[in-house]
C-alpha cells in the first residue's frame, strides 16, 4: 500500500492500523532549532481525543504522544521527528459478527476490490484512528509557521442545525464540547444528537478553518496553487465528501462586483474590501485570512441494520455495534486545523525556497 505521505518539503508520513498496537508517524522537514516537546502536540491530541463527551464514541484512549527522534535538549535538529501513540483500548471482538460482511459506507470493499484482503477491526488502516497522527503532525506544523499565524476551527452546522453567524464567538469554541462559536446552537445540537444516538443512526457536519496573519505570496500558480494543495488535503481527511475555499459554491449565485473582492490604499497597504476568494487568488495567498469549509458525511457505522452482502456474494445486513461517534464532524475539527497547518507549512518553507524571504 502506498500513498502514506502528504507534503513537499513540510512531508509527513503516517503508518499504523486503528487495533493494532500502536499508530505513528515521521514529520520530515521541519527546520531546526524550533522548541519542541511532547507538551507541544498533546494539547491538540487531547481536543481530538475520543471519549470527552456522549456525543463521541466512548473508546477510551489516552492518545499520549511520545517524540522518538528528531529532537535535541527540547529543540528539533532538523533530522525526521518520529512520533508514536499507542492504542489501548481496542475491542476487536466488536466485529467478529461483521468479519466476512461489507460495511455499507465504509472502505471495506474497496480496499478488498483493490488489494485482495482487508483489516475488518475498526477498518484497520481506513480508520480515523490515523487522523491522531496529522493532529500532532499539525502540532508541529504552527511551529514552523510561527506565533504569527493562527489556525482556528470551528463547527458551524450538524445535520440539518446551522449556527446563526451573527452569533459568532471564537472564545464559544473552547467551552462546549462541540467546537460551536454559537452558544445558542449548543441546546440544539444536544437534543439532536442524544436523539439520533438513540435511535442508533448518525449526522453529518460542517466545520470551517481560518487561518489569520498568513504571509502574501503563499503557493504556486499553476500545479501547485495553495488552495488545490488545501482542497486535496480537506478531501483527504476521513468521511469529507465536499470542500469550499473561501465563498466556494455560493459564488456560483454572486455577481461580478460582489464576488470581486474590491482593492484599496490605506496608509500605504493594500486592503481588500472583502474576502470572497477566501485568501488565495490565482493560486496564491493574498495576504488576507485564509478560510475554508468542509463537510463530512454521517457516520457509516450505525445500529440500524443496513442492506449489503458478504464476501462470497450473498446477501446480508450490517448492525455495526461497537463505540462509534453519532457525529464524526465534532472531532475533525482538530483534524482540519491541523491539515491546514501543515499544507500552510508546507507551502511557508517552498515559499522561502524559491524566494529566500
Amino acid at each position: 500500500m502506498s500513498h502514506n505521505s502528504f507534503g513537499h518539503l513540510f512531508r509527513v508520513t503516517s503508518w499504523g492500523e486503528s487495533h493494532g498496537p500502536s499508530i505513528g508517524g515521521v514529520v520530515d522537514g521541519c527546520p531546526p532549532g524550533l522548541p519542541l516537546t511532547e507538551a507541544d502536540i498533546q494539547p491538540f491530541l487531547d481536543r481530538r481525543r475520543p471519549g470527552q463527551s456522549r456525543f463521541t464514541t466512548q473508546r477510551q484512549e489516552a492518545d499520549a504522544v511520545r517524540i522518538l527522534s528528531g529532537t535535541y535538549e527540547g529543540l528539533t535538529t532538523g533530522t525526521p521527528i518520529s512520533l508514536l501513540i499507542e492504542n489501548t483500548d481496542q475491542r476487536s471482538r466488536d466485529y467478529g459478527a461483521i468479519a466476512d460482511r461489507y460495511r455499507p459506507g465504509h472502505a471495506d470493499v474497496t480496499y478488498e476490490l483493490k488489494y485482495g484482503l482487508r483489516d475488518p477491526r475498526g477498518g484497520g488502516r481506513s480508520s480515523a484512528r490515523e487522523t491522531a497522527i496529522r493532529v500532532a503532525a499539525g502540532a508541529v506544523a504552527r511551529l514552523v509557521l510561527g506565533a504569527a499565524v493562527q489556525v482556528r476551527g470551528a463547527l458551524v452546522q450538524i445535520g440539518p442545525h446551522a449556527i446563526d453567524l451573527a452569533r459568532w464567538d471564537w472564545g464559544e469554541v473552547t467551552r462546549n464540547p462541540f467546537f460551536c462559536p454559537d452558544p445558542g446552537t449548543v441546546p440544539v445540537w444536544e437534543e439532536y444528537l442524544d436523539r439520533v444516538r438513540k435511535n442508533g443512526s448518525s449526522a453529518g457536519a460542517i466545520i470551517a478553518l481560518q487561518a489569520d496573519g498568513v504571509p502574501p505570496g503563499l503557493g504556486a500558480p499553476l500545479y501547485g496553487k495553495l488552495d488545490a494543495d488545501l482542497a486535496g488535503a480537506l478531501m483527504g481527511i476521513n468521511a469529507v465528501k465536499g470542500v469550499e475555499i473561501g465563498a466556494g459554491f455560493a459564488a456560483a449565485s454572486l455577481s461580478g462586483e460582489e464576488n470581486a473582492d474590491p482593492m484599496s490604499m490605506q496608509d500605504g497597504h493594500l486592503v481588500f474590501g472583502s474576502n470572497q476568494a477566501g485568501g488565495v487568488l490565482g493560486g496564491i495567498s493574498t495576504g488576507q485570512p485564509i478560510t475554508a469549509r468542509f463537510a463530512v458525511k454521517p457516520t457509516s457505522s450505525i445500529l440500524t441494520p443496513v442492506a449489503s452482502v458478504t464476501r462470497s456474494g450473498e446477501a446480508a445486513s450490517v448492525a455495526t455495534k461497537g463505540r462509534h461517534d453519532p457525529c464524526v464532524g465534532i472531532r475533525a475539527v482538530p483534524v482540519g486545523e491541523a491539515m491546514l497547518a501543515c499544507v500552510l507549512a508546507d507551502h511557508l518553507l517552498r515559499h522561502r525556497g524559491q524566494t529566500g524571504r
